[in-house]
């Protein structure tokens, strides 16, 4: 029996004769040649058909075959440097496994509603194929970086008892006859996690019902979410600057065609590099208003402004300190500034706004206390949380880098609807 082949290993085959089973992607025919454009879901490559090598019947199966019909063929392995992926099947036998109908999406320009309402079938297209071999290349570098670094990982709860980011974007839900709610975060669970393990992350879903439309904003999204036990706000910088330029670096090396078909300048991406500025909200807000934008100062910055401020920067920029009061609960306030955070956002350049959120964590227990009061938070939902306090509490940082968003600046699209394979949205539920 012949070797099953996939194409992405089709190079180690030159001149020996190989199965592979797959989609249709293309045909084309011009007298006694068919050529055959095949997906396997690891690449693609031609098949050369010519009629006086092979059976009528072959030949006929050809004719029959629709675009995605899926397919067994025969053939020998040729290198030939014009074609897709430098190699050609010469095929010899095709079995048909199921023709498909007329399928819906063809080269002519579709709407957005029609591709997110066929996303299950728009997958399969060069595009998105190239954007979710990026996203998984961004996870694996992502659990690469924190595993090769000492971090432990340690998986939080999606159902929740209390908010971690604010009440009014919870999603609730009944948990036999209580209220629970849709995780807006693991970082209230890596916090005792830190204090047990040292370096720990969760990675996972989290969720925010939030009645937003803009290109930024999914209500179910992915973050990784780092904490270290030991760590000031200086530290937790440095870490989500290493993080950042781990993750550049590895898509460059490791994706070149995928973000060539989705011709990805990649000069900003080269330019990721230590050390990233890093600016006071004070100077942030100066940036915003020389660039003419309308701010009232002590508000949190919004997607114009963090436009505004990444435009001045070639690289991720990092803006720390932020008013404590449009901060979480949990944020420390500097000791020098009291009125301020030890908090930071790293904005991504090109206009792609926040794509981490983290800083140093209130570690005083009657401080903290304090604070859950103030947000007229319930104090029975936190007392776990306040044990963090009460038995050995060290200072410790961390932050989230939200995928999808990474996704976006990294491939530079114009929407985070394309950087997870089944979006959800304010309207969107399905596929």
């Amino acid at each position: 029996m012949k070797n099953h082949v996939y194409i992405n290993e089709i190079g180690k085959f030159v001149g020996q004769e190989i199965v592979l089973k797959g989609w249709l992607y293309n045909k084309t025919h011009k007298g006694k040649l068919y050529f055959l454009m095949l997906r396997d879901g690891s690449g693609l490559i031609q098949g050369v058909v010519f009629k006086p090598d092979v059976t009528d019947a072959v030949f006929e199966a050809c004719e029959k075959l629709t675009l995605e019909s899926s397919l067994m063929v025969t053939g020998t392995v040729r290198e030939d440097k014009r074609a897709v992926g430098g190699y050609e099947l010469q095929i010899k036998d095709v079995q048909i496994i199921n023709i498909a109908g007329e399928y819906p999406i063809s080269p002519k320009e579709h709407g957005v509603e029609f591709l997110m309402d066929n996303r299950h079938l728009w997958l399969r297209s060069s595009r998105q194929f190239a954007i979710l071999k990026i996203r998984h290349e961004i996870i694996k570098a992502c659990r690469d970086y924190f595993d090769s670094n000492g971090f432990v990982l340690i998986d939080a709860p999606i159902f929740t008892p209390a908010a971690c980011e604010g009440t009014s974007t919870l999603f609730e839900t009944e948990y036999f006859g209580e209220k629970a709610y849709l995780t807006q975060s693991g970082q209230l669970y890596m916090e005792p996690a830190a204090a047990a393990f040292g370096k720990v992350y969760c990675f996972g879903p989290t969720f925010r019902a939030e009645k937003s439309k803009t290109r930024r904003h999914l209500t179910e999204f992915w973050m990784i979410e780092p904490e270290v036990a030991f760590m000031d706000l200086d530290g937790d910088m440095d870490l989500a600057e290493d993080f950042l330029v781990h993750i550049v670096t590895r898509v460059l090396e490791n994706r070149q065609e995928e973000l060539k078909i989705l011709e990805r300048d990649l000069k900003p991406l080269e330019s990721v590099k230590k050390p990233f500025p890093r600016i006071h909200y004070d100077e942030a807000v100066k940036i915003v208003k020389e660039a003419g934008l309308e701010f009232i100062d002590g508000n949190d910055l919004g997607a114009p402004d963090e436009t505004a401020i990444s435009e001045k920067f070639d690289r991720p920029v990092m803006v720390h300190r932020y008013p404590a009061e449009v901060k979480a609960f949990y944020m420390k306030n500097d000791p020098q500034d009291p009125g301020r955070a030890l908090c930071v956002d790293v904005l991504a350049p090109e206009g792609y706004g926040e794509i981490i959120g983290g800083g140093q964590r209130e570690d005083d227990y009657q401080t903290l206390v304090n604070k859950i009061q103030k947000h007229n938070l319930p104090m029975s939902a936190f007392e776990w949380y306040l044990d963090v306090r009460r038995y050995g509490s060290v200072p410790h940082a961390g932050f989230g880098l939200g995928i999808e968003r990474t996704v976006a600046w990294i491939c530079k699209l114009p929407h985070v609807r394309e950087t997870i394979p089944f979006p959800r949205m304010l309207h969107r539920l399905t596929p």
